[in-house]
């Protein structure tokens, strides 16, 4: 057998790999953009599968492709969609503008299946062609924005669980935790006390909300400019294509999908995309923060502040022995710094659109896909081999807890600001407790300090004594 097949495209022949299911145009993109080695996200694959899947269909119910044909191009469309063909996606994630090349990639895939499905040869495009009929109405302007919205839907609901999950479990070592009392820092200095178990679950709700600001952003990609072709016009479709290629697809995939308000604003914006990739950062924020804490609250074990312990995943030096690293949110952070970065990306992108068109789309997709599984994969293992794992240093959260100088803000309603304030200073130069010194200088009486400076009543709002009451009259 040849090695290479022979096929003519508008600008003549081109060899393509004998065995090959995509044809001259894919062939051409391949050498035409050797860049990173990188090929389309699965997703992103399954959802222009999908696109295929529902046009055919609509085609078909309004009679513009035979039934045979678009059954053909149905067959090999659902495929595609269960990743029979991902291997025959050659081309590269940095191509063409407006993604042109991965979509004739898709076309050529889906026509050479479905004429070999129908009993015909790779490469013979009489009965099923990648552009008259697999292509039928479409555009790679409104298919590849379509295929975009839909991949990330698809790819959010590997994150979505991932995100609950977390969530869950820093709100369990939140109750774990809840009678653990540690000083609180501000400005990296001693504050008042708080428990550990607060800490924790302070830190649950904050993905809990980035999730639900993530939902709530996505939902913006469910209106879709399928049908719009071109300019966003709908040249060259039927009228009652829109809609009924909106709702096959919306079968098709199970997302809640409707046609866009307008066609035009669906091809020129693609805010939504924006929208999307702002609230991945800003959970990737919050992950860099809150490994950042573990970290410094792991940090030691004997120089540092050492209130927790992350479980012990793997050697953590090559010179030093029995170290041990915060690996786990070390990794944890590096992601979301690509994500951020990403995110920088699909900025720039999603402003660069000219009139009727954004032809920057292919980095969005690229970098708002990958932050999505980055990020679904890493917080997956943060969670199971270290979050899950830590547990408390009890005996020392607590030392910090009798030791912070900010324990005199409690005595403020009693004895003042100032006073208060010299008492600070004297504990940091003798190095006496707040607690002691009170009890020295006999400021309370011995029931009322051991009340008010009770670490534990400070970690929650409290009802002043009434030793205020006389100090004011």
């Amino acid at each position: 057998m040849a090695e290479t097949r022979k096929e003519k495209d508008s600008l003549g022949f081109v060899e393509v790999p004998a065995r090959a299911y995509y044809g001259a145009q894919t062939a051409r993109a391949v050498e035409n953009y050797p860049i990173s080695g990188m090929r389309a996200h699965p997703a992103l694959i399954r959802a222009i599968g999908m696109v295929k899947y529902a046009a055919a269909e609509a085609n078909r119910e309004l009679g513009l492709v035979d039934a045979e044909r678009a059954n053909a191009i149905m067959a090999a469309a659902q495929e595609v969609i269960d990743g029979k063909w991902n291997d025959e996606f050659v081309v590269d994630v940095f191509q063409a503008g407006a993604g042109v090349s991965f979509h004739m990639n898709t076309n050529e895939v889906t026509a050479n299946r479905a004429n070999q499905i129908l009993g015909h040869a790779l490469g013979e495009y009489a009965r099923v062609h990648p552009n008259d009929h697999v292509n039928y109405g479409q555009s790679t302007n409104d298919v590849f924005p379509t295929s975009m919205r839909l991949a990330t839907l698809l790819n959010l609901e590997t994150l979505y669980p991932v995100l609950d999950a977390l969530a869950g479990s820093f709100a369990a070592k939140g109750k774990e935790f809840h009678d653990v009392m540690k000083s609180g820092r501000t400005h990296m200095q001693d504050a008042v006390p708080i428990r550990l178990g607060q800490e924790f679950a302070a830190y649950g709700l904050a993905i809990s909300k980035g999730r639900k600001f993530l939902a709530a952003a996505a939902d913006s990609l469910r209106e879709l400019g399928l049908g719009g072709s071109a300019v966003g016009t709908g040249i060259n479709t039927h009228p009652d294509y829109r809609a009924k290629a909106v709702a096959n697809l919306a079968r098709i995939s199970g997302q809640r999908l409707t046609p866009a308000e307008d066609m035009r604003w669906a091809m020129q914006s693609n805010a939504c995309m924006a929208d999307v990739s702002a609230a991945l950062r800003g959970i990737a924020l919050e992950v860099i923060r809150i490994s950042n804490d573990l970290r410094l609250l792991s940090s030691g074990p004997n120089t540092g502040f050492g209130e927790i312990h992350l479980p012990s995943l793997q050697p953590g030096s090559s010179i030093m022995p029995g170290k041990i690293n915060p690996v786990m949110p070390e990794l944890a952070a590096m992601v979301s710094f690509q994500v951020v970065g990403n995110d920088a990306a699909v900025a720039l992108a999603v402003q660069a659109g000219q009139l009727e068109l954004n032809v920057m789309m292919p980095t969005m997709a690229y970098n708002v896909l990958q932050s999505i599984t980055i990020l679904a994969n890493m917080l997956r293992v943060f969670n199971e081999r270290c979050l899950q794992g830590i547990t408390a240093k009890a005996e020392r959260c607590n030392f910090y807890a009798q030791s912070t100088v900010s324990l005199a803000t409690a005595l403020n309603p009693y004895i003042g600001y100032a006073k208060a304030a010299e008492l600070v200073k004297e504990s940091i130069a003798s190095g006496e407790s707040i607690i002691a010194l009170a009890r020295k200088k006999k400021l309370l009486s011995e029931k009322d300090i051991a009340e008010i400076l009770d670490p534990v009543r400070m970690t929650e709002p409290q009802r002043p004594l009434e030793a205020a009451k006389e100090r004011d009259k």
